[in-house]
């Protein structure tokens, strides 16, 4: 049995990964594409396993 450890990254981090703005972070954990995990009031921290599993393919290519 394995035990995937969580990779824990801040919004700035987050945003950085991603390539988009802390704003576009904010803005997917309020409208639920993404869970921020909160410690303590102000800290907020996203799993960067869960970052990833969000993602969705795009088909590009004409039928």
């Amino acid at each position: 049995m394995s035990t995937a450890r969580r990779r824990y990254a801040s919004i700035a981090d987050t945003a950085a990964y991603l390539g988009v703005t802390p704003r576009t972070i904010r803005q997917m954990i309020a409208d639920g594409r993404l869970t921020g995990y909160r410690n303590g009031s102000r800290l907020i921290r996203l799993d960067l396993a869960e970052v990833d599993a969000s993602m969705e393919p795009m088909s590009g290519g004409a039928a």
